[in-house]
């Protein structure tokens, strides 16, 4: 078990843990991300209330204010169980999980974080770990399920704003 911190850019975190004995494959993709630093910078591009805060797809050139699509990386085998892999693992709030097209192993960077129980995800998307229950990681957590969003086209109809960005996130 690994534990993280995703620091936010104005200075709120959550604390997790990914789990490599649920999903070797996801975890090791993930954390082979955060050590490279791919996610410094990225900005959370869908955050549905009462449901979930996604992000892994986009960064924000506040310059030109324009959202810029972030690297493709490789897909990585989905493991959940409609694809042959047995993830027990829930959608409850807290949980993080693989983001990925109707394509079963099209998941690669984009993550998401259950804001609440999502019973319809489990056994279809690749559940990989869990904000810890410490206070900050909650106040975190209750934060991004309670942004405010808007519609800034591309099909980005869920859009927090004003932004959030990850500053970071480091192993702990």
């Amino acid at each position: 078990m690994n534990k993280l911190r995703m620091t936010l850019e104005n200075g709120m975190y959550l604390d997790f843990e990914v789990y490599e004995d649920i999903a070797p494959i996801t975890v090791k993709n993930f954390l082979e991300l955060v050590d490279n630093h791919y996610y410094d910078s990225i900005v959370f591009h869908r955050i549905i209330k009462g449901f979930m805060a996604q992000v892994g797809g986009y960064y924000l050139d506040d310059n030109k204010k324009e959202l810029t699509e972030a690297k493709k990386n490789k897909p990585i085998k989905g493991e959940f169980k409609s694809n042959g892999f047995d993830n027990k693992l829930l959608h409850e709030k807290g949980v993080l999980s693989m983001a990925r097209t109707m394509i079963k192993d099209s998941a690669s960077s984009q993550i998401f974080i259950c804001t609440a129980r999502a019973k319809h995800l489990d056994g279809e998307y690749a559940a990989f770990g869990k904000v810890l229950d410490d206070k900050k990681s909650q106040e975190t957590l209750d934060y991004l399920d309670n942004a405010s969003t808007v519609n800034v086209g591309g099909g980005l109809t869920d859009f927090p704003y004003p932004v959030i960005r990850i500053k970071t996130i480091e192993r702990l």
